[in-house]
């Protein structure tokens, strides 16, 4: 039984299985980078992930559901974190876009949508934006 059916409490399962495919992300090339393990040591605390929970997930035959949030501000969240572990060794490989995609899909967005979203993302995350983007950015 995968660790993610001991818990009742959603909001828990929510965070487990979120920070389960950050841990996904990370290790689809096969390797987690000293980079990769820090950013996942800070979701792990920011999920209130135990160190039970971390092991378990960390664990190569685990294989955790993506739960789509109902609002659309904590999709795209998210999605923001999930960049932030693709671009923690300012490397994404093609893996790592082909899981990104997917995610983006399995958060209810249309392929069409998760194109649009991962392409902008793309752009904020390498700094490639245009000056009118950074000024909205800025002022939000």
């Amino acid at each position: 039984m995968p660790i993610i059916d001991l818990y009742e409490h959603s909001e828990q399962r929510h965070n487990l299985a979120h920070f389960a495919t950050l841990a996904s992300l990370a290790a689809v090339d096969g390797v987690v980078s000293e980079k990769e393990k820090a950013i996942l040591d800070k979701f792990a605390f920011k999920l209130n992930i135990t160190d039970t929970e971390y092991k378990e997930v960390m664990k190569k035959e685990n294989k955790y559901p993506i739960e789509t949030p109902h609002s659309g501000e904590k999709r795209l969240k998210r999605l923001f974190d999930f960049f932030g572990m693709a671009f923690a060794d300012n490397n994404v490989d093609e893996e790592q876009m082909g899981l990104i995609v997917k995610y983006a899909i399995g958060l209810g967005y249309s392929p069409e949508k998760a194109s649009q979203i991962i392409k902008k993302s793309i752009a904020i995350f390498t700094g490639n934006i245009a000056f009118e983007d950074y000024q909205y950015l800025m002022e939000k």
